[in-house]
């Protein structure tokens, strides 16, 4: 793909070229960082629960919560990955680049684990209803 800012590259856009980059770097993601394959794998059982009982509204804030805990998890991986390619050694720097970057991550995954829980006790009674 052209590089807007640098004009390297081939021309043209390539809408298919990108969705598939996407799909790599999250099965990358899946298969190789923990953090990122129990959140889809957790988020999806809830998923399939709101779907099945028709609950549409929690299905959409489940699914929101969990795009949100995912995009923070990627970003977080890309940081911690990037700072120890550019750094190799202890930095002081650097590990505050990191414990910024895993706070963020944090945040994203206790408003995730909130929602979670109050959907599934909401589903307990649900099914048991």
């Amino acid at each position: 793909m052209r590089n807007k800012f640098l004009g390297t590259g081939e021309k043209g856009y390539h809408p298919i070229r990108k969705i598939m980059v996407c799909v790599s770097g999250l099965r990358y993601a899946i298969r190789y960082d923990f953090s990122v394959a129990y959140k889809i794998y957790l988020s999806i059982g809830v998923l399939l629960a709101c779907f099945l009982l028709r609950q549409w509204i929690d299905f959409l804030l489940i699914s929101a919560a969990t795009a949100l805990v995912l995009i923070a998890e990627l970003f977080n991986s890309a940081i911690e990955a990037l700072c120890d390619f550019i750094e190799t050694h202890e930095n002081h720097k650097i590990k505050v680049i990191k414990d910024i970057s895993a706070a963020a991550a944090g945040i994203s995954i206790l408003l995730w684990s909130m929602i979670l829980i109050v959907e599934l006790s909401r589903l307990w009674t649900a099914f048991h209803a």
